[in-house]
């Protein structure tokens, strides 16, 4: 028996679809993330074998930025039958898409699991007010990498673990004219600057809320954005990280152009690939830094899932689907650039062999994994911050009157 052929009979006895005969000359719609985790190749592979094992099937997939994905789904509730049946999404809409009707409530469909062998981070993607929307499919977090060559040619015995620690590291390779920017980010005004936030937020001990009330501007969250603004003025960070999307990051780290980086899962893979990189074999990976007497180690949750929508005539297909997908087999076959949900895959050397630094940094942040604000106008909230700490970064306010500005505008929105 192959294993892809053992792959749908776990998904589909994992979801309790075994009594789900094949479909036969049906179409679905699928929408994916041109970014990040798995690579479009790796989705299209995994859907080709989909369909092999159900003749008859046809499944459209459709890749676009994360920038343009939330519009998407949301415009696809609009279209009724006649937009996507599955969709990927990310761990801070279920508030939105339960309260506004987007996704099905799927929980029946998974009573037969026992959620204890997926990561709780995983499920904190699909749960919402005691339902499940989907199935978890994309666990990350954000790492620290760093190129072990020139910490070893600056003298830096081990990577840094705490934020303080990388700054001064950070001067001592900028002092050495080793790089002339030692750490890259990805802040431009998007998603991606809230998720490096909330992980410094996290380290710095920090809350969003206090009861209904905006806290960004002060405590942890305050400290947060002082310490990324700082790393600016200091010449440590590159200026351009303003600018950057994560692939930016990976690209510039894979030049050799960075000592420091943070980034999700897949830029491991994606910067020890010969033919995207300069700095293979010289790649270092721990989990991202705490704060002393705060935190050991700190993280964000960026984990996404698979749900199908509400407006979908297929539901019981599409459901096959995301079973197969999510299905450990498969998702064990393809570990490169995302690694799986499942516990029990991180002792599997089918999944560790060549990554190994990456699944113990991973053993660490995955259970320390912090949300961001679960509520359910989360895109206005980060809209908002997005602003605010772009405001910061640049100059035009200070760390504190820009989060006053923030918590201020956050407020009446609540």
């Amino acid at each position: 028996m192959s294993g892809i052929h053992k792959a749908v009979l776990a998904g589909v006895a994992m979801t309790a679809l075994a009594g789900l005969s094949p479909a036969g000359a049906e179409t679905l719609n699928a929408l994916f993330m041109a970014q990040a985790a798995y690579s479009d190749a790796d989705v299209k592979a995994m859907t080709a074998a989909f369909e092999k094992e159900n003749p008859g099937v046809t499944v459209n997939a459709e890749f676009v930025p994360y920038e343009a994905l939330y519009d998407k789904i949301v415009a696809s509730k609009a279209a009724g039958g006649a937009g996507y049946d599955v969709v990927l999404y990310d761990v801070i809409w279920p508030a939105a898409f339960a309260q506004n009707g987007v996704l099905l409530d799927v929980t029946d469909r998974l009573k037969d699991l026992d959620r204890s062998k997926v990561f709780d981070g995983a499920w904190a993607t699909v749960n919402y007010d005691g339902k499940t929307y989907g199935m978890p499919w994309i666990l990350d977090t954000k790492y620290l990498f760093y190129n072990t060559e020139i910490l070893q040619k600056a003298g830096i015995a081990e990577p840094p673990k705490t934020w303080d620690e990388l700054a001064k590291d950070a001067k001592i390779i900028k002092d050495k004219g080793l790089v002339q920017y030692p750490i890259v980010w990805s802040w431009s005004q998007a998603e991606a600057v809230i998720c490096d936030y909330v992980t410094l937020t996290a380290a710095y001990g920090g809350t969003f809320f206090d009861g209904d009330k905006p806290a960004f501007d002060k405590g942890g969250s305050l400290d947060a954005v002082t310490y990324m603004a700082d790393s600016l003025k200091n010449g440590l960070s590159n200026p351009n990280s303003k600018e950057y999307l994560e692939e930016d990051v990976r690209k510039v780290f894979s030049a050799g152009d960075a000592a420091f980086a943070l980034n999700w899962t897949y830029m491991y893979a994606k910067a020890n690939d010969p033919a995207e990189s300069k700095v293979v074999g010289k790649v270092g990976v721990v989990p991202a830094p705490g704060v002393e007497g705060k935190s050991k180690a700190s993280g964000v949750n960026g984990s996404m899932a698979l749900g199908i929508t509400a407006g979908s005539s297929k539901p019981d297909l599409a459901w096959k689907y995301i079973a197969y997908l999510t299905s450990k087999p498969v998702q064990d076959q393809y570990a490169k650039l995302s690694l799986p949900i499942w516990k029990a895959s991180y002792t599997d050397p089918a999944v560790t062999k060549g990554q190994e630094a990456l699944v113990k940094a991973a053993d660490v942040s995955i259970g320390l994994m912090t949300p961001r604000p679960t509520v359910a106008s989360y895109q206005e909230l980060s809209t908002i911050l997005q602003a605010q700490i772009q405001n910061a970064l640049a100059g035009k306010a200070s760390p504190a009157d820009a989060l006053a500005e923030a918590a201020k505008q956050a407020a009446r929105i609540r």
